[in-house]
């Protein structure tokens, strides 16, 4: 079945090794302030080298605020599906109702027999997971069971607590029972790339859909979530190449298998935060555009209009204005003596809007981002306890949350707006330079401007630090968090007047001349 109009979701798979838990507390982290939706963990009790699946969860779940957490896939023939069904409701009601679920029906049978699970034939281990996923969907309900069934009995049990939302149920599953299964009574299927590869998703999700279809319910309602790995390069593969790559490979998963969850196994923090940033959201405008086509009837291939057509369509980029507002007692540097380009903000005949809105969009990320910082701020300082000692505040698993969070997105917030601000000095600065004389006075005061913000940045990092850091008390823990505050002002100031000043000098030179 192509596009089920699912909503598009991006997590994490990173592994639960017990000699680098703190590498993958920070990882988490990292993924939650980047924007990532949900984190899974692999469950394989029998991995000496495996910390215990639902022990990182709850950890991590106390540690979050918003991102969703699942084990991918818990190990049934070592989770009896009432113990599972009430750790699965209690992390719910920790967590707000961020927790789905994700059941196997058991793998690896000399190891799980170790381990003292029961054996069981494939035929079995089918039987048992549909036993276990009626029983746990029982238990959430609540109220006194009488489930008896092959492998699995619940006799007046009292079940309770009942979870904060209904936790969705992922299946595991490559053959036809287990598919079938999926499509009679999960609300997610998950397979995992090496063992089904994308050429051979369509075939194993259309006998989903069509067990759903049977069992009277809608395809559209089983989510479609894929573990996926890969590496950025310049490879041809699947998931092998650019950022855009990635985005162009998944969107069309999406939109001729209908995939629509996408859940990165990776360590690397750059791979997470280049999937997170670059890769999520060029994939959701790719999809979003494809589907406001496909809803107008539009014909996939359009044919490209003549050029005189073409030039009628364009819509020319404005600059985002400068609202005038300032936080900070007083900017680093005088405004009133920006030097300005005499030639128009925008031409006529403009052959390359695109490079002009490439500026604008990452500038709005940059803005968006900016944002989101000053979100997380906010968040610290209202849960923080109007007296005693900061050490204790910092103590608290919410507030110390906060606190390290605060300090991953930053840290990467810092890399992208150094890194967007290189570029334009060592390439995109030269090149309009050459094209355009006139402008340098302004490039001039551009660069002039990167070195102010990258101070700027230094500060709010070493507030940052103090932040987490420092054991003040009383006044002086409010203290911290006000040059918190004051650093993040500052930011804001600066970056948002350098942003508008350079939409409003550069667009016009940008779509005459391009990017380089």
């Amino acid at each position: 079945m192509p596009d089920l109009d699912q909503e598009l979701e991006f997590g994490l798979f990173p592994s639960p090794e017990a000699a680098r838990i703190a590498d993958l507390l920070s990882l988490v982290a990292q993924a939650e302030v980047e924007g990532l939706d949900l984190v899974s963990l692999q469950d394989h009790p029998y991995q000496e080298r495996y910390g215990d699946t639902w022990t990182l969860l709850s950890v991590l779940g106390a540690r979050t605020s918003t991102i969703k957490l699942a084990p991918n896939v818990a190990s049934l023939p070592l989770r009896p599906p009432v113990v599972l069904a009430k750790a699965a409701a209690t992390l719910d009601l920790i967590t707000g109702g961020r927790v789905e679920l994700g059941l196997g029906a058991g793998a690896f049978w000399d190891a799980i027999a170790a381990a003292g699970g029961v054996r069981r034939t494939p035929g079995e281990a089918v039987g048992a997971l549909a036993e276990a996923v009626e029983l746990m969907k029982a238990f959430w309900a609540g109220g006194t069971l009488h489930f008896e069934g092959e492998h699995y009995r619940a006799v007046g049990l009292h079940a309770g607590p009942r979870p904060a939302h209904d936790i969705p149920v992922w299946l595991g599953s490559y053959k036809p029972r287990m598919l079938r299964l999926t499509g009679r009574l999960a609300d997610g299927w998950v397979p995992s790339m090496g063992y089904a590869d994308p050429p051979a998703l369509a075939e194993l999700a259309a006998v989903v859909d069509e067990a759903a279809l049977a069992a009277g319910r809608s395809p559209q309602s089983i989510k479609r979530i894929y573990n996926i790995f890969g590496r950025f390069g310049t490879g041809a593969g699947f998931l092998q190449g650019t950022p855009d790559n990635w985005a162009e490979q998944l969107a069309e998963l999406t939109l001729d298998v209908g995939m629509s969850t996408y859940i990165l196994g990776s360590d690397d923090p750059d791979t997470v935060r280049r999937f997170a940033a670059e890769v999520a959201p060029r994939t959701r405008e790719l999809v979003e555009v494809e589907r406001g086509r496909r809803a107008r009837g539009e014909v996939p291939d359009t044919p490209t209009p003549a050029p005189e057509a073409a030039r009628e369509s364009v819509t020319l980029v404005s600059p985002t204005p400068d609202d005038g507002v300032r936080l900070a007692a007083e900017m680093p540097w005088d405004e009133s003596t920006r030097p300005t380009h005499d030639a128009p903000a925008a031409a006529d005949d403009v052959p390359l809007p695109e490079h002009a809105q490439h500026l604008v969009d990452i500038h709005n990320g940059l803005r968006g981002e900016l944002a989101q910082v000053r979100d997380v701020l906010d968040q610290v300082r209202r849960g923080h306890l109007p007296v005693g000692a900061a050490r204790s505040v910092i103590n608290t698993m919410t507030m110390r949350q906060n606190n390290w969070t605060l300090g991953a997105y930053c840290e990467s917030y810092c890399r992208a707006v150094t890194g967007h601000h290189t570029l334009e000095d060592r390439s995109i600065f030269p090149h309009l330079r050459h094209t355009e004389p006139g402008l340098a006075p302004v490039l001039d005061r551009l660069e002039e401007e990167h070195h102010v913000i990258h101070d700027v940045l230094e500060q709010f990092d070493r507030a940052l630090v103090r932040l987490v850091t420092e054991d003040g008390t009383g006044r002086a823990g409010e203290d911290v968090l006000q040059g918190v505050q004051d650093a993040v002002d500052l930011l804001t100031d600066t970056l948002l007047s350098h942003l508008a000043y350079e939409e409003r000098e550069l667009i016009g030179p940008l779509a005459r001349h391009g990017l380089n």
